[in-house]
């Protein structure tokens, strides 16, 4: 007798659920993704072959320029508020609830604690085109601001989370070398002597026997 032999049926893939979960992950990472505005500097770090991480949170970050400018970051927008209103009330200087809303969404800022007012009154694209100009926060013996401002951050760290704050200095690859000095014994003549540089990853070299 003859072999019967199956009829084959090429198989067949319904695609239809793998683009509904396409179409629902795209809808889900555009309505909870938030654009952090751009920092008022960027720098480029020196490079280096260590890969210790920094931390994720409780992060105060002094970013140094080319410029020999310093500015100020902390990633926790009610440290950044209380810590406004703890400098400003050093130096006299009242700021409206629009003006600390809209300074707790800063990444950084670069300007004496008289003219942040000012500064904050502007919208996003006047600010950015300020921020070339900006003259960074006052760190000299005399006129001291940086110092304040790490000091009530992380005084209010500690009081709003009960946790420590890391203190990160950003140096730019070009910065001037005496006033990342500079910076580093302000810090330490208030007893605060931990911190790290940050630095970006290089490849490390690897060795042929």
């Amino acid at each position: 007798m003859p072999k019967v032999k199956p009829h084959r049926t090429s198989p067949s893939l319904d695609m239809t659920p793998m683009v509904d979960l396409a179409f629902l992950l795209v809808t889900f990472f555009m309505l909870t993704t938030q654009f952090r505005p751009d920092e008022a500097v960027v720098v480029d770090p020196p490079s280096s072959t260590s890969d210790l991480q920094a931390p994720d949170s409780d992060i105060l970050t002094l970013t140094i320029d080319a410029n020999k400018r310093v500015f100020f970051g902390y990633d926790k927008a009610p440290v950044k508020e209380a810590a406004l209103k703890a400098v400003g009330a050093k130096y006299g200087v009242n700021f409206t609830p629009a003006q600390v809303k809209q300074f707790s969404l800063l990444p950084n800022f670069g300007v004496p604690i008289t003219q942040l007012g000012s500064y904050l009154d502007k919208d996003t694209e006047q600010r950015k085109a300020l921020n070339k100009g900006l003259p960074g926060i006052p760190y000299d013996s005399l006129n001291n601001q940086m110092i304040d401002w790490v000091i009530e951050a992380r005084k209010a760290n500690a009081a709003l989370f009960k946790k420590p704050t890391f203190l990160v200095i950003k140096g730019d690859g070009d910065a001037d070398v005496k006033t990342v000095q500079t910076v580093i014994k302000e810090l330490q003549e208030k007893d605060i002597n931990r911190f790290n540089l940050l630095t970006s990853l290089e490849m490390k070299p690897s060795f042929v026997k």
